[in-house]
């Protein structure tokens, strides 16, 4: 199977890896730093689940001479989704599929609307994982499991030939006959997690052992919930997440791109529910919080 890894950083890096260790034919689309050392030393994948590994890759800027791709994995920082999208063309044929392992919940209608709806499945991972180094991707935390849907509801061969390749890869799938649904609970998780994690700067063990900042972070997942049903998803009566399928060190990636002076998925997440939860005249003071107090390194250190 012919992979294209758009963002090979930690999850892209994680999921790739995975895929090319298992023999797939996985190129990878990166930039910078982490492309000549893709190029030069291949990919490190360090995993207390999967193991550390390392392997000579593929990897380039350009997907003009790829060729079509049976599946692309887009995994860009949900703030260069746009920017992307011109590299999506080159590598779409007839019976291309493509899914967004990013967070947020508009990324699959943002791909649609670029190559076609009927290329794009829905999907969530259940990852934590950072690029540590150039070359080198650590995965921190969560079972490293996807669960993947047609957009549209139901099954279909295309989904079980994909989840057959992914778990001979070794990565748990569950196919979800309402993706939309999952794609929505998982922000609801994410946006807690990483709202939780980059404040206080603790991974998510911690966060849960104390009343009061588990409190936070089960206000966030209510704030974030009644948004999603304002909005008219038909989420389950019950969506507090407990984070228990994430070890008790596992921070998100917000919290890591915060610590690393980076640029940060601030808008994707907590900057969404506030703005729906206004439209929807929802109330989110908690989410506002998180929101206000990022905000000044949404671009990175303020005053850099």
């Amino acid at each position: 199977m012919r992979v294209a890894v758009l963002g090979a950083g930690g999850t892209g890096g994680f999921f790739g890896g995975l895929l090319a260790r298992a023999g797939e034919d996985v190129v990878f689309v990166a930039r910078g730093a982490h492309l000549e050392a893709l190029r030069q030393r291949g990919l490190v994948v360090r995993s207390h689940a999967a193991g550390e590994f390392a392997l000579p890759v593929q990897a380039t800027d350009r997907t003009e001479c790829l060729g079509l791709a049976n599946l692309v994995l887009v995994c860009v920082k949900t703030y260069d989704t746009e920017a992307a999208l011109h590299l999506l063309p080159p590598l779409v044929g007839p019976h291309t599929v493509i899914f967004s392992v990013q967070n947020g919940v508009d990324n699959a209608e943002i791909i649609g609307r670029a190559v076609g709806a009927e290329h794009v499945l829905g999907a969530v991972a259940y990852v934590s994982a950072v690029r540590e180094f150039p070359g080198v991707v650590r995965h921190l935390g969560g079972p490293g499991k996807l669960v993947l849907g047609e957009l549209s509801g139901g099954a279909s061969p295309r989904l079980e030939q994909l989840r057959a390749a992914l778990e001979r890869a070794g990565i748990p799938v569950e196919v979800s006959p309402n993706v939309p649904v999952a794609i929505c609970q998982k922000f609801l998780f994410i946006c807690a997690f990483s709202g939780t994690t980059a404040l206080t700067r603790l991974p998510i063990g911690p966060i849960l052992a104390c009343p009061q900042t588990r409190e936070l972070f089960c206000g966030l997942v209510l704030e974030a919930e009644a948004v999603g049903r304002a909005c008219g998803v038909k989420l389950p009566h019950d969506c507090v997440a407990t984070a228990e399928a994430f070890e008790p060190w596992a921070t998100s990636s917000l919290s890591a791109d915060l610590a690393a002076g980076k640029r940060l998925e601030l808008e994707a997440l907590h900057g969404t529910v506030v703005r729906l939860g206004h439209h929807h005249r929802v109330p989110t003071p908690l989410s506002f919080a998180v929101y206000a107090a990022l905000k000044p390194y949404g671009d990175g250190p303020p005053g850099t």
